[in-house]
């Protein structure tokens, strides 16, 4: 590894003294998820200058909660939505090719048990390899029961009438989240987390010149003046968009309608041996029209998702008992032999920003998944919906629209489509990685960066399977972590794979981050959020 691809330090006291002495910026991003972060690469890749404050860790909330698939939207395909199928397919094909240590492609199997299905959902996936065209990643087949059940040994056996295999992408959410951040900040971006953004701050014509902000482990304020601020905070850009309303000078204002109408989004983690299989099992149509997976990631398997209607804008969603019956239920319908309450190793809620209509309350499941970016009066720049798979497309717009409103000035396009993210330089796609994130978690998200890890001090010792020493004090030098959770939840996976181990390991990881970080690391805040992981109402 050479000096331009040697991990950047993210010692936070020198970042927080960065922020204080140069407080002047062409973009300030609120919210450090998939969106923002995508956000501060692409303005930063472009020359502009650049800071991001998140007010949790970066990904906390919907970033690191998703099904972990890069996909083109197979649901959308048949809304008749061809003009988002076919960006997000493209932008699959980018991100595989951007972080192949990250992001890789998976094989996806349908059982069917009706004898027009297979036919039905064959026609279907050959369209969706037609519009995925050079960017496809494997042709789909008709598959006979036999050889559905050679590649989906698990699957309900009886009634089975036959298959269809397709692929798709499957990543490492927070990680993804990681990288793109770790890599905006190569490009010069100022990235902090735990720095929550307070209000907007204006000049004297009414029109927003930058945020307040206050580092949330010492309580100092810090003020950031900024040609445009984003608001990219996912579930909650609404808050930020009302202290603007709340702000307009006018006397005349109008009140600013709700953008966003949450759906929470549960999954359950059980162990490898319910699937035993390297494909994923896709439900296309459950028993209330739902779409569901049964998906191998790091060693594991996840059941999900729902699309619950929900009300709760908290950092922790709580799962509802309905979903995991749901879930649980419907794996029994579709597996040989089917998980129980009692086989859930981890148990997580995500919220998603769908936008929402203003002319009525429709059911969660027909709003747009697709982004939205709008301008307030004042210029607060505010972007929600829209999917993982194209957060880099999202950004790309959320800029056109500041140079369009004349908050920045016109440059040159975005470059991102061919930047490889951390990690990825030196590394190349293939068959012997694609099936690594359906491996045990190791090393191979660090891709590049594994030779710098083996290199530091406790590479050899192994804290839980999938976690060493190593990990933890490369998570607190380069990777912005000041937490138990923020290694045990988004550096590594442990909370999400197996929450029970996770707290097992838990003492150990706060030990290190003290010596690294000199600061008390709060482990019973952790242990009782691993306990909220394993709760299954």
């Amino acid at each position: 590894m050479d000096a331009n691809t040697a991990p950047l330090p993210t010692h936070r006291p020198s970042l927080l003294e960065r922020l204080r002495d140069n407080p002047v910026y062409d973009v300030a991003v609120v919210g450090g998820g998939a969106t923002g972060l995508g956000v501060a690469l692409d303005a930063a890749s472009r020359g502009l200058k650049v800071v991001l404050v998140e007010a949790q860790d970066f990904a906390k909330g919907t970033s690191s909660r998703s099904t972990k698939l890069v996909h083109g939207g197979v649901r959308y395909l048949a809304q008749g939505n061809i003009a988002l199928v076919r960006e997000a397919l493209r932008e699959r094909s980018t991100l595989l090719h951007n972080a192949p240590h990250i992001a890789q492609p998976l094989a996806f199997v349908i059982p069917t048990y009706r004898w027009w299905e297979a036919a039905f959902y064959g026609v279907g996936l050959s369209l969706y390899d037609l519009l995925a065209g050079k960017a496809g990643l494997g042709k789909t087949q008709l598959l006979s029961s036999l050889q559905t059940r050679q590649v989906l040994p698990n699957a309900q056996a009886q009634g089975l009438r036959a298959g269809v295999k397709y692929w798709d992408g499957q990543f490492d959410d927070a990680r993804l989240a990681l990288a793109i951040g770790r890599t905006a900040a190569q490009h010069g971006a100022l990235l902090i987390n735990y720095c929550r953004a307070e209000r907007l701050l204006y000049n004297k014509d009414g029109q927003i010149d930058g945020v307040e902000c206050t580092d949330t482990h010492t309580g100092t304020g810090y003020r950031i003046a900024s040609r445009c601020v984003i608001n990219a905070t996912g579930v909650w850009v609404d808050a930020l968009r009302e202290s603007d309303g709340a702000a307009d000078p006018s006397a005349h204002r109008e009140p600013v309608k709700p953008m966003v109408a949450p759906s929470q989004g549960m999954h359950l983690v059980v162990d490898q041996e319910f699937l035993q299989a390297d494909v994923a099992l896709m439900v296309p149509k459950t028993s209330d029209g739902r779409v569901m997976f049964v998906v191998p990631w790091l060693g594991k398997v996840i059941l999900g998702t729902t699309d619950t209607p929900s009300k709760d804008f908290a950092a922790e969603p709580t799962a509802l008992k309905d979903e995991v019956d749901f879930v649980l239920n419907e794996s029994a319908r579709y597996l040989r032999r089917a998980p129980t309450r009692a086989d859930v190793k981890s148990i997580w809620v995500g919220l998603r920003p769908l936008v929402k209509p203003q002319h009525n309350e429709g059911a969660t499941q027909t709003l747009s998944r697709e982004h939205t970016v709008i301008v307030s009066r004042s210029g607060l720049v505010t972007v929600t919906g829209g999917k993982w798979t194209t957060y880099r497309v999202m950004a790309e717009d959320v800029l056109a629209a500041c140079i369009a409103r004349g908050l920045l000035n016109a440059c040159a396009a975005s470059p991102t489509r061919d930047i490889r993210l951390v990690g990825a330089q030196g590394t190349q796609g293939g068959a012997h990685r694609s099936v690594s994130i359906r491996a045990a978690q190791g090393n191979h998200s660090y891709g590049e960066e594994a030779l710098a890890l083996a290199a530091m001090p406790g590479a050899d010792r192994w804290l839980a399977p999938g976690l060493s020493e190593a990990m933890v004090r490369f998570a607190a030098r380069y990777e912005y972590a000041s937490s138990v959770e923020d290694v045990l939840a988004r550096r590594n996976r442990l909370l999400f794979l197996d929450a029970r181990m996770a707290a097992d390991a838990a003492p150990s990881v706060a030990r290190i981050l003290e010596e690294e970080l000199g600061s008390n690391i709060h482990l019973d805040e952790f242990l009782q959020l691993s306990a909220h992981f394993l709760h299954a109402p």
